[in-house]
């Protein structure tokens, strides 16, 4: 489909209400990441829930990829790490490659206390979709996945 560029009033208003949807659904998500931060816990901040959720996602990783990967800076994810040490969610462990590095990874309980945070904010989610045909549900994925620039 080619983009309208006479200028043409109708493609500015759809334009608009697609940033003002996108604006929702990200301050939504946002949102939803929030609270499911504070039922991991409630005296962390939620961007030391972002690295509970990226580890959990990828496995143990160094500080420094977890600062690259999560965009912060290395000094937050240090302290937020030192948090979360002494809060039994993440501890530290020699690499198998090179006994010298060192890598951050879940516990058992930073695993059974994201597992239960996430299935509350999945639940949050599936509320908002569970009315939906599958063809619905179909279409609005490939149109993200379009979106997103992962069509194939």
């Amino acid at each position: 489909m080619q983009r309208n560029t006479s200028g043409n009033a109708p493609r500015e208003q759809l334009e608009n209400a697609l940033g003002k949807q996108l604006n929702a659904l990200l301050s939504a998500s946002h949102a939803i990441n929030v609270r499911a931060a504070a039922r991991f816990d409630a005296s962390l901040q939620p961007a030391a829930f972002h690295l509970i959720r990226w580890l959990y996602a990828y496995g143990p990783a160094s500080a420094a990829v977890l600062a690259d990967s999560t965009a912060m800076d290395r000094s937050s994810v240090s302290r937020l790490i030192k948090q979360l040490e002494s809060l039994g969610y993440v501890r530290r462990e020699a690499s198998p490659e090179d006994g010298r590095a060192i890598l951050l990874s879940l516990t058992e309980h930073g695993q059974q206390m994201t597992v239960e945070a996430l299935k509350e904010k999945g639940s949050l989610f599936y509320e908002r979709i569970a009315g939906w045909e599958d063809k619905q549900l179909h279409e609005f994925i490939e149109l993200l996945r379009k979106f997103n620039g992962l069509e194939c």
